[in-house]
């Protein structure tokens, strides 16, 4: 906490109370959202009956759709002032969190799902929720499983909730970085965001896997709660606490809102930057895609995937500075290129886990090991990444346009999400499917027959990182950038 601390002391010169409040509400939704997103397939499978390639695709909507919309919310947001977006935001994601806490429980309290307990692991809801009939008892009809059932769906209008909220905020409190810093102190505006961001993420993670052990399926519920808590206190203090004097662009015509949207989506330096680093965050997203997944399926029940996804916001908090110092003097593209190149490199690192053998490392399984040394490259490259990332898109916004701009800066994980959310639950079926379809489980010699090559799966997205990081070598020869 010295170091954090440290951090923000020195990065805290010059910047306005709108800056802060921004940036700890930031924090705040970035807790809510990592303690539910870091579990998100596993709580779509374990609590909702889907199957891996079936949570893939949908968490892999959910984050596409939250990075899609920030362009079109930012645009909005310019125009009804950014302290109104974020209040708005913050309303549907506490909303939106408390309903994918309570909807299971009244789905179990209508009597359309059963208590039970499945496979032995302390799984409350997954041995019905996996079964696909109706048992009737008398006049009372009880469903024992929503794997068939368009009961499963309920979910989507929650999850919408959710993706609109995070819309703005993904553009609004990024555009509040832009339009309360100069050029003089923008790159070191962005890496105070940024390391605001991974102490929330690291927060969050952290209170995952006590909950997933101590409750099991059950504390996947609780953790929407927790987030609600989260998201309510940050919207008290975005009502108490955030003014700003920067108003630009407030009280557009929609027409001048189109045109806006028409000349960013007609910049093909952009776009081309866009879809380049969207092979980062394809790497990258398997934190969330495939790791959990991955390690307990591998390591067994006693894993801790939070705990090793934590390494992640850990080791930004700890780096980012010191990186955006390192790199001040250097064009942001340069930055990107050294991260671009990193990314791969850790991929690689984590498919090791699955071919160094059983001996145990520093008191962790080999695949545990070698997936939280992947992990702490991955954190490394998003130093090198994601603060100057942001600096550049900022620098291209006219004034009044800031949450356009940075909206349409998110749309890397739009196309990342869906690739590699999806790629990621026919990956994990093919090269690392759930034990629970095996006899015996885990130890099972069908599922150690079946997991031989789970590595492959980390030598996809090693495969696209490289090809990520030469085509953005390439693309710093074709453009100018500042």
């Amino acid at each position: 906490m010295n170091v954090v601390r440290s951090g923000l002391s020195k990065a805290s010169k010059g910047f306005s109370r709108a800056f802060w409040v921004a940036n700890w509400v930031e924090m705040l939704e970035r807790v809510a959202y990592y303690a539910v997103f870091i579990v998100l397939t596993i709580y779509l499978s374990n609590v909702w009956g889907f199957s891996d390639g079936e949570a893939g695709i949908i968490s892999g909507l959910f984050s596409a759709m939250l990075y899609f919309l920030p362009t079109f919310s930012g645009a909005y947001a310019d125009k009804i002032g950014f302290r109104s977006a974020i209040l708005l935001a913050f309303s549907l994601l506490t909303f939106g969190y408390l309903g994918l806490g309570l909807l299971p429980t009244f789905l179990q309290s209508a009597g359309l799902v059963e208590y039970g307990f499945g496979n032995g692991t302390g799984s409350i809801f997954s041995n019905y929720l996996s079964g696909t009939e109706f048992v009737n008892y008398g006049t009372e009809t009880v469903f024992n499983g929503l794997e068939h059932s368009s009961l499963r769906w309920t979910i989507a209008p929650v999850l919408l909730l959710i993706v609109i909220g995070g819309s703005f905020i993904k553009a609004v409190i990024s555009g509040t970085v832009a339009r309360e810093t100069n050029k003089s102190n923008r790159a070191r505006g962005y890496s105070v965001f940024y390391m605001m961001v991974n102490i929330g993420a690291f927060t969050g993670k952290t209170v995952v896997d006590p909950l997933r052990k101590a409750l099991g399926d059950f504390g996947l519920v609780y953790l929407n709660y927790f987030a609600a808590l989260m998201i309510f206190i940050a919207l008290v203090a975005v009502y108490f606490m955030y003014k700003s004097v920067q108003t630009q662009g407030e009280g557009k015509t929609f027409k001048e809102i189109f045109h806006a949207l028409g000349n960013v989506c007609r910049n093909t330096r952009l776009i081309v930057l866009i879809l380049i680093v969207s092979g980062f965050w394809m790497v990258q997203h398997q934190l969330y895609a495939t790791m959990p997944k991955y390690v307990l399926r591998m390591v067994g029940e006693g894993a801790s995937p939070g705990w090793y996804a934590n390494v992640n916001p850990l080791v930004v908090v700890i780096c980012v500075n010191f990186i955006t110092s390192l790199m001040k003097k250097q064009k942001a593209i340069h930055s990107i290129i050294i991260g671009m190149f990193i990314i791969p490199f850790s991929a690689l690192i984590m498919a090791m886990g699955n071919l160094t053998g059983d001996n145990y490392i520093m008191g962790l399984h080999p695949i545990a090991f070698m997936m939280i040394l992947g992990i702490v490259f991955q954190a490394l490259a998003e130093c090198f990444i994601s603060p100057r990332y942001l600096e550049y898109f900022s620098l291209q916004s006219p004034k009044g346009e800031e949450g356009l701009y940075l909206g349409f800066s998110h749309l890397h994980s739009f196309i990342s999400s869906i690739i590699a959310f999806s790629a990621s639950g026919f990956l994990l079926e093919k090269y690392c499917p759930d034990p629970r379809i095996f006899k015996g489980g885990i130890n099972s010699p069908e599922f150690v027959a079946a997991t031989a090559h789970a590595h492959y799966i980390w030598f996809f997205f090693a495969g696209i990182g490289i090809i990520s990081a030469i085509a953005l070598v390439i693309y710093s020869r074709f453009f100018r950038e500042k």
